[in-house]
């Protein structure tokens, strides 16, 4: 669920993410044939390398985020939903995290197109036809959206321990 809130991914992109397509080097990671049909490589910022770095611990093959199902890769999170919903009192989906992903974007006045990127949404219109798409482009965006999630964690903290 962390790196679903840091990068906007899809559930099934998450839980379709192989090693393989992981570079901790170059700190970039490739999703492969999205829902858009087309492979889509992000940046990774310092938290979402952590989190790589914590999986890639236990293991360096297959699915990112294994499991014991017939597909080797997270498949139903339902037990997951109801754990989270009972902890949080509050009814959520997996796409609610993309769309706080999106919400903390716009409000670090991340550029229109930089978010669509980042959520590997197709362009729609002739002047985005033009712009050059550099993953590397995106580090920065990423970045200050995952310290906002920490700030916005460390500022809930505080005020629950008040």
């Amino acid at each position: 669920a962390e790196l679903l809130l840091r990068t906007g991914l899809r559930r099934s992109e998450g839980a379709s993410l192989l090693w393989k397509d992981v570079d901790l080097s170059a700190r970039i990671f490739t999703l492969r044939d999205t829902k858009n049909g087309t492979d889509h490589t992000l940046p990774m910022s310092q938290q979402i390398n952590a989190i790589f770095r914590r999986r890639h611990y236990g293991s360096s093959v297959g699915y990112v985020f294994a499991s014991n199902s017939k597909s080797g890769k997270l498949e139903d999170p339902r037990k997951f939903l109801v754990q989270v919903r009972k902890r949080i009192g509050q009814d959520w989906t997996f796409h609610d995290l993309r769309r706080t992903f999106t919400t903390m974007a716009e409000r670090l006045d991340v550029s229109h197109y930089a978010i669509k990127r980042l959520l590997n949404h197709t362009d729609s219109d002739v002047t985005s036809g033009y712009v050059i798409h550099d993953p590397e482009r995106l580090r920065e965006p990423i970045q200050r959206i995952s310290d906002e999630i920490d700030r916005c964690r460390k500022s809930d903290t505080n005020a629950n321990s008040s």
